[in-house]
């Protein structure tokens, strides 16, 4: 029996316009039967791929990785010249690889149901153009069920496909508990009382008094309970004002930046920056960031040329259509479980958590070099530079920047640089 489909109560929508980012910019990963697939459909190397190789194949610990080939101007080798893909064109929809297909939804087992997420790094998702997401239900319960099977996932005694995410280091929660803080975290996001950073900043505060508590020793109800209290606690206790916030600290501005510089990479496609010339430049543009002062190193082509001293300046006011495309973008992450376990590097919930509340000031940081643009043209062109990296990034996950989001959380720095870059 197939798990349902549960679509967020956020309003947003998608369809392809066909604008190509996907088809130049991804490196698309297919799995042997795929690979087998397209070989059988005849495609001639010369004819039909202008001499190129259909894939690339690397060699990893657990055995070859398919890749589908690029051209030279980075689009891939079966992008048609209208646009279009020539696999979908000539055998159908349903022949492309299952990557090619799902993009850009994000399916994510949670409890009993599929969560529905969206990758914003697609210019249509951040625009929120398109059919409401609803109506690509039938598509959506075809994938999770092909996703399942590919994964070899089937129900546990509880219903579930897998088990819940951890908190922090040890398994002390149970779905109904994970449920229960995801809709805490959710009505912070959602108040349109109060400005968006003043919400992050209320989730942030929650996730710092839950970190460190012992919770194995509390039963569900007990948990429950003390979520409520604590949730109670922080919405008083946040204050209105990030005037009042404390600025950054000299560390927190350094790891902050050395995570933007992360953020903002792009390695492939027809607007990669910096990294695509060599280590050399690499390593140079990290030290200025490390440094941030000066001109911002080019790690995306579509990062027009700035200073850190002009990316320090305040910005615009906030405007309701860029709290709106925030609260969305956020909403979607936080409500899809987009940012822990399987779907981002297996991160404990919290730990996770904090790693997407980075995003937002990093958005907003970058967000200031489109002054030319109203805000929420200027915070959507920032969003999909970093949602490229989100959950899909494997650096993100490494010991060595888990170990820099930490010591911005456990330093109190994400509070401020929430509120910081608001300014």
């Amino acid at each position: 029996m197939a798990l349902p489909i549960h679509h967020l109560p956020v309003l947003q929508n998608w369809d392809c316009h066909v604008c190509g980012t996907c088809c130049h910019e991804y490196r698309v990963n297919i799995t042997e039967e795929e690979k087998q697939r397209i070989e059988a459909q005849g495609w001639d190397r010369d004819a039909d791929l202008g001499g190129h190789e259909p894939f690339i194949t690397d060699k990893a610990w657990r055995g070859k990785v398919h890749w589908l080939n690029h051209r030279e101007d980075h689009s891939c080798v079966f992008l048609g010249e209208n646009g279009r893909c020539r696999i979908h064109e000539r055998f159908g929809y349903e022949t492309k690889p299952l990557a090619c297909r799902l993009f850009p939804f994000v399916l994510v087992p949670v409890a009993d149901e599929w969560r529905v997420g969206l990758r914003f790094a697609c210019p249509s998702v951040a625009a929120n153009k398109g059919r409401p997401i609803s109506a690509h239900n039938p598509a959506l319960a075809e994938f999770a069920a092909m996703l399942a099977e590919r994964e070899g996932l089937g129900r546990r005694p509880d219903g579930s496909l897998m088990p819940p995410p951890r908190l922090e280091r040890r398994p002390n929660a149970e779905w109904p508990d994970v449920l229960r803080l995801i809709d805490v975290l959710l009505d912070f996001l959602r108040d349109r009382r109060i400005p968006f950073e003043r919400r992050m900043r209320k989730c942030v505060a929650l996730a710092e008094a839950m970190r460190p508590l012992r919770l194995d020793r509390l039963d569900s109800r007990q948990l429950r309970d003390l979520v409520d209290v604590l949730a109670a606690t922080v919405d008083q206790e946040t204050t209105s004002n990030p005037m009042l916030v404390p600025a950054p600290s000299w560390v927190g501005r350094i790891l902050f930046r050395q995570a933007a510089a992360l953020y903002t990479r792009m390695d492939h496609g027809p607007k990669r920056g910096m990294p695509g010339r060599g280590r050399v430049a690499l390593f140079r543009a990290a030290c200025r960031f490390t440094r941030g002062r000066g001109t911002v190193p080019r790690m995306h082509q579509r990062i027009p040329p700035v200073t850190f001293e002009e990316l320090e300046k305040p910005g615009d006011p906030m405007t309701r259509e860029a709290e709106e495309l925030l609260e969305r973008y956020y909403t979607l992450k936080v409500g899809a479980l987009q940012f822990c376990r399987a779907a981002s590097y297996r991160l404990p919930f919290w730990e996770g958590f904090e790693s997407l509340t980075l995003t937002l000031p990093i958005l907003l940081w970058l967000s200031r070099a489109y002054r030319d643009r109203p805000r929420h043209e200027a915070i959507m062109e920032a969003l999909t530079i970093v949602d490229y990296h989100v959950g899909f990034n494997p650096v993100l996950g490494t010991r060595r920047q888990r170990l820099s989001f930490r010591i911005l959380a456990r330093r109190g720095e994400l509070t401020r640089l929430i509120a910081w870059y608001s300014r």
